[in-house]
């Protein structure tokens, strides 16, 4: 089977930060605004080699998305900065309103998402911005797994044309995918070919199943895994593909339950090809104050956990 090494350990909010400063090079139109988080955004390379296009609007996350939106008009192409949380839940009118409904050209990037932003605690962690981002028309939704597809995913959205939510996180992750990837919108990516249970990643957790999947392997189980780091446009092809050799699914996220990948790939089921499915997400709960290895176990979304599910999915057939 196919098997990853990651070469370094590498914070995906790093990686937003260098696509963001080759972007300030390549494109005169490309613009930052940042409420108040320029260094846990890691925009500061930006804002100092390009100062007359950086906006630091302060702790005001409504009015730097309406800046965003108007700066659009003019054919600028803004990328916003702040915490997952706050980039989405405390300005999900704004965001509604003034970038999706008139389908405005703002790039919504949030750092610190999920449970591993660690000890700040329930107040900052977000586990619902998935969900709240995939429902509003014209919205594209990224969850790239690593540094370096990041920073390809942070270079690619500058070149479509819409609103963007681009996730990322805070810990340091292992950083495996390819320097010089090419990021394609809406098109999943085979890592792992097998025949026995279809896992479908997104995000941190993509490493956990390329883990889970050597660890199925030496129990005779060919899992096949699949980095949905597209939420919205989902890869359904790629999907109903999987399935029809594997038979069930598994889904591996750092979101609620409710709302997120696996919904989508349930809809997706339901629709063209009913199969068992587990889902590996967090319960109906909100976050806590922890290391993200310990947020990680407590609440289910660890290696041994998408193991279990692979095997439930199996024994449901």
């Amino acid at each position: 089977m196919t098997t990853y090494t990651a070469t370094e350990q590498k914070d995906t909010r790093s990686g937003f930060g260098a696509g963001l400063l080759e972007l300030g090079r390549q494109n005169t139109d490309v613009v930052g605004l940042c409420a108040d988080l320029t260094g846990s955004l890691k925009m500061n390379a930006f804002a100092d080699e390009f100062p007359e296009r950086f906006f630091q609007v302060g702790v005001a996350e409504a009015n730097m998305i309406g800046l965003a939106a108007g700066m659009t008009i003019g054919g600028k192409i803004p990328f916003t900065g702040t915490f997952a949380n706050f980039s989405t839940g405390r300005v999900y009118d704004q965001i509604r309103q003034s970038v999706a409904y008139s389908e405005k050209n703002v790039k919504i990037c949030a750092s610190h998402a999920g449970l591993t932003l660690g000890e700040d605690g329930a107040t900052h962690q977000i586990l619902e911005d998935l969900g709240l981002m995939k429902m509003l028309p014209n919205m594209t939704v990224i969850n790239p797994c690593d540094f370096n597809q990041t920073k390809a995913a942070t270079l690619a959205i500058a070149n479509h044309h819409g609103p963007v939510y681009l996730r990322f996180g805070r810990p340091k992750v292992p950083n495996f995918t390819p320097a010089d990837q090419k990021f394609e919108i809406g098109k999943a990516l085979h890592l792992v070919e097998g025949t026995d249970v279809s896992i479908f990643a997104t995000g941190h957790l993509v490493w956990k199943a390329l883990k889970a999947s050597e660890i199925l392997a030496e129990k005779g189980i060919r899992a096949e895994v699949i980095n949905i780091h597209t939420i919205k446009p989902l890869d359904t092809e790629a999907v109903i593909a999987s399935v029809s050799k594997t038979k069930c699914v598994v889904t591996a996220e750092e979101h609620q339950r409710n709302g997120g990948l696996g919904d989508s790939i349930a809809q997706v089921l339901g629709r063209h090809f009913p199969a068992p499915i587990e889902m590996v997400a967090v319960d109906d709960q909100f976050g806590e104050s922890g290391t993200p290895d310990q947020l990680l176990a407590k609440y289910g979304l660890d290696t041994p956990d998408v193991v279990q599910a692979a095997e439930r999915a199996i024994g449901r057939k």
